[in-house]
């Protein structure tokens, strides 16, 4: 009796593969992924994210066959295509030029590698480019990454001057803050051509028409989950626009302005929430009392004495009403938004709430992604410290500690929208949101007790 052929077990189907690849819960990229249609595709070479109504993530199965056979590097190529949805989304700036791309690009596998480390995941770069060719060696780690890095074999071999700028800026990709992509752009484009980079395979999709731009309107859910996302990361300022992944506190300066519109709203909002039953630096014009002699006679004990020995005086004691300034209801804590988004208007919102010091609480808390304190000595000398991220969740988190229950927040409202024990801690509290230029009221409106808009020089 003749055996029977042994049955191949089937194919796993690749959309299976990929969501399989990803650890459960990293980076909330699993709920990004389930958004999306995975489809086999031959029209791409390696992979790329169509951004419609229905988002589709197209990967073409032939390149995953020679070069992302395993799980890890499966999840990297996956992971650099997103990277190009999460960042292009902002319009980060126009990806037209091979020479943009190759910048686009080197960014996204530097972000890539610092997050997954593991000798397993960088092997899809490393594998994939070659250490000893220039520049193609930027678009992956240097070898001994991350234990001890070496100069890239293909760096080495260019002019002094150039080595030494190409081998910063493959440093800088791969530190540990990372390098932003202003920095990146600045430099980059200095050591290379387009010659230089034609040939150079790019991962992804990298189209002339602008595929990544209006993701809101073309894709609104995938657009919400998007900004979930990288409103935890750090902006790079202008002139190019976007997120930055180096979250480190930077100390800036900025020249404060004052802006009476600025002033009159933020007054109102403070007035509103400060408690006047309440002793405070708030104040208001009241009816007091003032100890004054009188000719009436009142029930004194000086004057039932002194009528007791047979002496009636001509005066006595009594309170005189007067209308007069009284100190009515409790300080208000600011929160300051100084993310990236703000950093063309942080002098006039200083200026606004260097008007209103006597409302305020001794200090001004600033918030990216952190909350960082500031002196009203400070605050005049223009400090700003942030991480150049925008997260709500900070400012609930200080408010808890802090125990704060009177606070006026001032942003473009584009801060994420707060959940569970930070929403509670934010709608327990008197809060004020003062929405500041093309800015987002959505987020906080379930927590906001009085909202309003701050004009500076004629623009919201």
């Amino acid at each position: 009796m003749s055996a029977l052929p042994a049955m191949e077990a089937p194919r796993q189907p690749l959309a299976e593969r990929i969501l399989d690849a990803f650890p459960s819960g990293a980076y909330a990229f699993s709920a990004l992924l389930r958004l999306m249609d995975i489809v086999e595709s031959d029209a791409v070479q390696t992979a790329a994210v169509e951004c419609r109504l229905q988002p589709r993530l197209l990967v073409n199965p032939g390149f995953v066959a020679r070069h992302a056979a395993s799980a890890e590097k499966l999840m990297m190529l996956v992971m650099h295509e997103l990277h190009h949805v999460l960042l292009g989304h902002t319009t980060l700036f126009p990806r037209l030029t091979p020479v943009q791309n190759f910048v686009f690009d080197a960014v996204i596998n530097g972000i890539v590698c610092r997050m997954f480390p593991e000798r397993e995941h960088v092997a899809f770069f490393t594998d994939f480019y070659s250490a000893a060719e220039f520049p193609e060696c930027l678009l992956r780690p240097m070898p001994g990454w991350p234990g001890r890095p070496r100069t890239a074999p293909g760096i080495a071999s260019l002019p002094a001057e150039m080595r030494r700028v190409a081998e910063e800026v493959h440093r800088a990709l791969y530190s540990t803050a990372g390098a932003t992509y202003q920095e990146v752009y600045e430099v980059l484009p200095k050591l290379l051509g387009v010659q230089a980079v034609a040939g150079i395979p790019l991962l992804g999709a990298h189209g002339e028409d602008g595929e990544d731009g209006g993701l809101e309107a073309r894709s609104p859910l995938l657009f919400d989950v998007v900004r979930s996302i990288v409103e935890q990361w750090p902006q790079p300022p202008d002139p190019i626009r976007g997120r930055s992944l180096a979250d480190v506190l930077k100390q800036e300066r900025t020249r404060p302005r004052k802006t009476p519109s600025a002033r009159g709203v933020l007054r109102g909002l403070i007035r509103r929430i400060a408690d006047a039953r309440l002793d405070g630096a708030v104040r208001r014009r009241a009816l007091a009392g003032c100890e004054a002699l009188t000719p009436i006679p009142s029930a004194s004990r000086r004057g039932l004495v002194q009528r007791a020995l047979g002496f009636e005086p001509l005066l006595h004691p009594g309170s005189v009403p007067w209308r007069r300034t009284v100190r009515a209801g409790e300080r208000v804590h600011v929160y300051v938004d100084v993310s990236g988004s703000m950093s063309g208007v942080k002098d006039a919102l200083y200026g606004a709430i260097l008007d209103c010091l006597p409302l305020l609480h001794p200090a001004v808390h600033l918030f990216s992604t952190r909350v960082a304190d500031v002196s009203f000595a400070e605050l005049r000398q223009g400090v700003c410290r942030t991480t150049g991220g925008t997260s709500i969740a900070c400012v609930a988190e200080h408010m808890a500690a802090q125990n704060v229950r009177r606070a006026l927040i001032v942003t473009d409202g584009w801060v994420g929208a707060p959940r569970g024990g930070h929403r509670d801690t934010l709608a327990r509290a008197r809060l004020a949101v003062a929405f500041f230029g093309n800015h987002n009221s959505a987020d906080l409106a379930g927590v906001a007790d009085h909202t309003g808009v701050i004009t500076i020089g004629g623009k919201p």
